[in-house]
């Protein structure tokens, strides 16, 4: 992603699964929540992929194999293989592999997609830091227990290489947001001090990853959440489209600092199969469809009318300008409001 997409959203004259060959999918919070697929997800992923658009699903949920995460997709109206799913839990166990000898013990904390990772790679997963591990390594697991985090606690504070699949502190579900693996790292860390190597989006290990399973040439990552989809997406040097339908709000993408800056936004994953309006220039302001957008001092104002989304895509522009290289501190309630969101 060159410098000026980050600074400002740009347009794109084709619809995005025309203009980049694969997708690079978030699931929790853009395909689905819980066990709820997102309104539009299936049809609209199912005419990208039916118009020639690889679908890639990329997550930092380390809990569930591959196999599993493909059987849900279909389900859905899916179908999916398990070489479509790279997890974060594959990225953190080559991690390891790389740093300890072949067939080492590893104490894992964390779910059945966890445990096969590290199968794969050789290694041999083992309960207790009493098994003399080479590696800790902790993986979102739903039924995990204070016991289980005691045994990670225990290993770290002897000095055990220290691993997380990823630290996303919330997960999206059916009812809500829920603590994810972040929080039960930080846990950990409060217990025993130090950090972990972490293998999940934004961190490179998961871009290479992904990159060595699709085989993509022009990838477009898609994702709800602007520190992991997002930033993972300007890490890697490619292009993103955050939707809404999962933790980021519109207030929360103009106050976006650089690296959280995605190329295009839009609502939900319909906006794979659609142009993207271009955001222009307009005098100290800026345009994109039948709204202007400009900053005064701390706060941001708007005008015109139209779609929201695109009076969204104008205040990006203003904010990100107007914040230069850090996040905008503009009160940009009212503009919002003006344009309903």
């Amino acid at each position: 992603m060159n410098e000026q997409v980050r600074r400002q959203p740009d347009g794109c004259r084709h619809a995005l699964n025309e203009a980049y060959d694969t997708a690079l999918l978030d699931l929790d919070g853009v395909v689905y929540a819980g066990g709820q697929a997102i309104a539009h997800a299936v049809a609209s992923l199912t005419t990208a992929r039916d118009g020639g658009m690889h679908l890639a699903y990329v997550t930092n949920n380390a809990a569930r194999t591959p196999q599993a995460v493909a059987g849900q997709l279909s389900v859905f109206g899916l179908p999916t293989g398990a070489e479509d799913v790279i997890t974060s839990a594959q990225a953190v166990a080559r991690l390891i592999s790389e740093q300890v000898p072949a067939g080492a013990r590893v104490l894992a904390i964390g779910g059945e997609g966890l445990l096969v990772a590290l199968r794969e790679r050789g290694l041999e997963p083992v309960t207790s830091a009493d098994d003399d591990p080479a590696a800790v390594v902790q993986g979102f697991d739903p039924a995990l227990d204070w016991t289980r985090l005691a045994e990670a606690a225990y290993a770290v504070q002897r000095g055990v290489p220290w691993f997380a699949s990823n630290t996303d502190l919330t997960i999206p579900k059916e009812r809500g947001i829920a603590p994810g693996n972040g929080a039960l790292v930080e846990a950990v860390r409060i217990a025993a001090g130090g950090s972990p190597q972490v293998a999940g989006k934004p961190q490179p290990p998961m871009h290479r990853e992904t990159v060595l399973r699709t085989g993509a040439r022009r990838p477009l990552v898609i994702g709800d959440r602007l520190d992991t989809d997002i930033e993972g997406a300007t890490n890697g040097g490619v292009d993103s489209l955050l939707v809404l339908t999962g933790v980021t709000t519109p207030a929360a993408l103009l106050a976006a600092p650089p690296p959280h800056r995605p190329a295009y936004v839009d609502a939900d994953l319909r906006g794979l199969l659609t142009p993207q309006p271009a955001v222009t220039a307009d005098g100290d302001g800026f345009r994109c469809g039948g709204w202007r957008a400009g900053a005064s001092g701390d706060t941001l104002a708007v005008t015109g009318e139209g779609e929201p989304l695109d009076g969204l895509r104008a205040l990006c522009a203003a904010a990100w300008t107007a914040a230069g290289d850090g996040s905008c501190a503009a009160d940009a309630g009212k503009a919002l409001a003006r344009i309903g969101m």
